[in-house]
Order: C-alpha cells, then structure tokens, then sequence
C-alpha cells in the first residue's frame, strides 16, 4: 500500500470524527450557539472537517518518526513529540485560520477572548488541549490505526470509497467556497469580518422563528439572500451593545 493512499484514508477517517466532535461541541458549548441548536460545523456542506483530516496524517507521521529521536530516554523523547505535535496542529490551525480570515473576512472559529491569542486565531489553551490530544492520539488511537491501514492494505477495494469521498470533498470545497465569495464581497463593501458559526445559528433561528424546516447540512440556504442575514445579524449585534464582528 502506498503512502499517499494511506494518508489519504487517514484524512478521510480524521475528517468524519473531526467533525462529528465539533458537531457536539457547537450544540453543547459553544458560545456562538446560544440556543444549543444542532448546527453543522465547519466550512464545508458535508459530513468532514477538513483541519482535522490533516491534522489526523500529521500527528501518524510524527508518531512513526518518534523513533528517529536518538540519545534521549522514553519519557522525554514523549514529551518532545507530543509538543512538536502541538506545534504541527497550531500551525495547521493557524493557516486555516489566517485564510479563512484575510481571504474570504470570515471567522470560522474566534479566540480573542482567550490568554496569549494571536489574531484571534490560535492561543496557549488550544495548543495546549492540542499537545493533550496528541498524547491521547498515541497512547489510544495510534496502535488503531495502524491496524486500520493493516486492514485496508488487505481490503483495496475499499480505496474505491475513499475517491468517492474526495469526489464529493472536491465539488463541496468548490459550492462552499461559492457561497463564501458572496459573504466575502458583503463583507469586503462593509468592512467587517463575519463570524461563519454565528451567522448559521442565525439563519437556524430565523427558519426556527417562521417555522420553516431547518437545513441541517445546507446550514446557510435560506429564503432570503445572505446579505439579509447578514446585515440583520450585523444590526442585531450593534443593537445588544456590541461592534459588528470582528
């Protein structure tokens, strides 16, 4: 089995559990979800989080070359790789983050209010809860994987399921990003950064309010133009005290 195909297949399984884990944090704790309703996380339309798919290949091939650390003993050649794990994952975040931020004004995760963030984007709590999940990634889920990929290397039908899924990540990628140009130039003639989150709890709430079925995976398709929801959420904002988001 060759290397690409088993990064592949780690993006797809770090991808789905990705996401799910956000899906849970967002309807249970997430400060922009006031109304703990059920909102796809993420910028794409599908079941997958992409930060967390490349996340998953990053933290493999750091596990793999911890052997390569030489003329340390086992507990500190640990703590070397579960930190350059941390590093590896801010980095990661911070480039997604950065993107998300200065290409298309959207803010699709906000940490401003934590000690230390940089932009808004990464901060020492995260990094740290990084460094902690690459720990567990190792002591817990990393003997699985490597059995997974076992597994696969004597099931290649199943890569046929893997281009599929990148089939759909690709044309997802491209709808999304679609419906991002459109938040882009409102925000660009505007002025302001928009809160992704916010703005699909509060399509959420006004398909809540008109008793409309709720569009769980097409989180920002609405009756009226994203504009509208933009703006009225913009105003919403200002009216509680606050500035538009930044």
């Amino acid at each position: 089995m060759t290397v690409l195909l088993a990064l592949a297949f780690l993006f797809f399984i770090g991808s789905v559990f990705g996401w799910v884990l956000e899906l849970i944090y967002r309807r249970f704790f997430s400060a922009a979800n006031p109304e703990r309703k059920w909102i796809n996380p993420g910028f794409c339309v599908g079941p997958y989080l992409p930060l967390y798919g490349s996340g998953l290949c990053i933290l493999f091939l750091a596990a793999l070359f911890e052997e390569k650390i030489m003329f340390i003993s086992p507990l500190p050649r640990k703590l070397i790789l579960f930190a350059f794990m941390a590093v590896m994952m801010t980095v990661i975040e911070f480039i997604a983050g950065y993107v998300s931020l200065k290409y298309f004004n959207m803010r699709l995760w906000d940490y401003r209010n934590e000690w230390g963030n940089i932009g808004g984007i990464i901060c020492p709590k995260f990094s740290m809860i990084w460094a902690l999940m690459g720990a567990a990634y190792y002591f817990l889920i990393h003997p699985r994987i490597l059995n997974a990929l076992w597994w696969l290397s004597q099931n290649l039908a199943f890569s046929f399921f893997i281009g599929l899924f990148f089939g759909v990540f690709i044309i997802d990628v491209a709808y999304s990003s679609h419906l991002a140009a459109k938040v882009k130039k409102y925000a660009e003639e505007n002025d302001v950064i928009v809160k992704y989150e916010q703005l699909k709890a509060h399509i959420r709430s006004f398909r809540d309010g008109a008793n409309l079925k709720p569009h769980f995976f097409m989180a920002l398709k609405s009756e009226r133009s994203l504009r509208e929801h933009i703006e009225e959420l913009k105003d919403m904002l200002e009216k509680r005290g606050k500035s538009a988001p930044k």
